[in-house]
């Protein structure tokens, strides 16, 4: 067994601790520490590609709540539409659209996030703060019926520096709370934000949801 079970337990108990979900990341891993990472309690898991996320559903225990957490395009939205638990990353009304005509199909409300880009690289997907605000004051998001506005996701840059870090996370957060007033009826209560090098930081910042892999499975091989 590859997973590092005494690093789960410490995490678990620290976001038990703070109310915050943990999905554990666990793309390009095989499905045997899904399994070990199951058989210890964990439910929540999180896939970065769609073909390695249909796959791993098909053959895994049928109660695991996927998470969708990678750039999902429009295209790929009905394979996963069956059994997802969660979209994070929503980056566009387009996609949005995509996933309510998708879900309307399977006779099902899917929860998404909203995905807003806060890091300095342009490589990043996500809305910027101006067309989240319009997409959410315009009243449209009430079209789409079958799908339910959870929160918002984002990645903070990939650097150490833990002021530009606490910066991003703040901003996320900003966003957060003014968004929340769109959504009188309380359903939207997740902030994703932090992975395994800055989630304690994402906490602090109010996080409610983090995304770990390299602490609970190592690290990954894309040569495989």
């Amino acid at each position: 067994m590859s997973i590092n079970k005494e690093q789960y337990l410490i995490i678990k108990e620290q976001l038990t601790t703070n109310a915050v979900t943990l999905i554990a990341v666990s793309k390009t891993k095989p499905n045997e520490d899904v399994q070990a990472l199951y058989d210890l309690g964990h439910r929540a898991f999180g896939e970065n590609y769609v073909q390695e996320l249909v796959d791993k559903e098909a053959s895994l225990p049928k109660d695991i709540q996927w998470h969708f957490i990678g750039h999902l395009q429009s295209n790929k939205v009905k394979y996963i539409a069956p059994f997802v638990y969660m979209i994070h990353g929503v980056d566009s009304e387009k996609l949005l659209q995509e996933i309510n005509k998708q879900a309307a199909k399977q006779n099902k409300i899917i929860d998404c996030l909203l995905q807003v880009h806060i890091a300095t690289e342009e490589t990043k997907f996500g809305f910027d703060g101006p067309s989240l605000h319009e997409i959410l004051v315009s009243g449209r998001v009430a079209n789409y019926t079958n799908v339910r506005i959870r929160g918002l996701m984002g990645m903070a840059s990939f650097s150490e520096d833990q002021n530009l870090l606490s910066n991003e996370f703040t901003l996320l957060k900003s966003y957060f709370d003014k968004a929340q007033q769109a959504f009188p009826n309380g359903q939207f209560d997740t902030l994703s934000m932090g992975m395994s090098s800055d989630y304690t930081l994402a906490i602090s910042k109010g996080s409610t949801m983090v995304r770990i892999g390299s602490l609970l499975f190592g690290a990954r091989n894309y040569n495989k």
